[in-house]
């Protein structure tokens, strides 16, 4: 288990970073400030970044610098994973964290006004503030001699790893992701079954499509399958393509190779041949699986399915699987566009 903490200034991206860790490389999230505010609606005192404050130092007088990172990470030592524990704020709470085993620090900062614009466009609860007093909680956070308090500096100081956000979003994830591999942080089990589905792609034979699936039960795989054509039949790298064209409903039209059989259906049909049963497992794929692929999908009880993309005419398939209780995981957010060779509509 890895333990990584987030300290930075107020909009620096330490949500951002989290987010990543969570959705990407599947880390489980432990907030200091969900923890505080906790306390803070137990004692029935208004959130705010005052109460916030007061609290979180009122806990640590109570009993040490570190009480608060302390609950967290005995709770992400009892689940097991690899946990992101957000935000530190004090000397104390990264040195006992770095006692209790592989914990790593990532510090975030970035320009004081572009920080104060993002705070103000978010709109939490806490950030309805002038710039004046945002300076003023800064400052106020940034130094303390006192070792219950927030100390910023210092605690960005320590980091391991410290990242400048002052660009996009994606710059900050390459950021991020590049400290990983300095860390040699092992992938998740999602990230680690679609990068055996991308190895399986690579038996693929058609260059139009080339994708690959791998269904998987209790972390173990039970089959796999890639584009190619029916058993016996030549291959499109070998002969060329079978094309027919698809007209949109905003008039485009696209050709879509039919060649060959779908990466899920020819791992369906491998279960189908080996006596294997798909009840309870999860297929690992490219993109959303095409309406036929879902059908199949639900009827040999597979339970999830991950996938790197959505697929921009995957619509019809997502709602098969809601209603099926199906559940559908994608690892990034953009939309695969590939929709076969678009050509002219005066084409043959």
């Amino acid at each position: 288990m890895i333990i990584i903490g987030i300290t930075g200034t107020l909009g620096a991206g330490k949500g951002t970073i989290v987010d990543y860790l969570v959705k990407e490389k599947g880390f489980k999230h432990y907030s200091v400030r969900a923890y505080i505010a906790e306390e803070i609606q137990r004692r029935g005192m208004e959130v705010n970044r005052d109460t916030l404050t007061a609290v979180a130092n009122d806990l640590r007088a109570q009993h040490t610098p570190s009480y608060i990172t302390d609950q967290l990470f005995e709770r992400a030592k009892a689940d097991g994973n690899n946990a992101v524990i957000e935000s530190v704020r004090t000397p104390g709470e990264i040195y006992s964290l770095r006692e209790k085993g592989r914990f790593y620090l990532f510090a975030v900062d970035a320009d004081q006004k572009t920080r104060y614009e993002r705070i103000t466009l978010r709109k939490s609860e806490t950030d309805a503030i002038s710039f004046e007093t945002f300076k003023m909680n800064e400052e106020r956070e940034m130094n303390a001699t006192d070792p219950n308090k927030q100390n910023l500096a210092v605690c960005i100081k320590e980091a391991d790893f410290l990242f400048r956000n002052d660009g996009s979003i994606p710059e900050l994830q390459q950021q991020v992701e590049k400290a990983l591999i300095d860390l040699h942080v092992r992938p998740s089990w999602d990230d680690y079954f679609l990068s055996l589905a991308d190895t399986v792609a690579k038996r693929a034979t058609c260059d139009r499509g080339r994708s690959g699936c791998v269904i998987v039960k209790d972390r173990q795989i039970l089959v796999t399958g890639y584009v190619g054509s029916p058993r016996g039949l030549p291959h499109c790298d070998d002969v060329g393509h079978l094309f027919r064209k698809s007209i949109h409903e905003d008039g485009s039209i696209t050709q879509h190779c039919v060649r060959t059989v779908h990466a899920e259906q020819n791992a369906i049909c491998q279960a189908a041949r080996r006596g294997i049963m798909l009840d309870g497992s999860t297929l690992y794929c490219r993109m959303t699986p095409c309406r036929t692929c879902a059908m199949l999908i639900i009827n040999c009880g597979i339970v999830r399915v991950v996938c790197e993309r959505k697929y921009h005419d995957g619509a019809e398939s997502e709602d098969m699987f809601r209603q099926a209780g199906i559940e559908l995981v994608y690892k990034h957010d953009e939309v695969q566009q590939y929709a076969g060779q678009r050509c002219d509509n005066n084409e043959e």
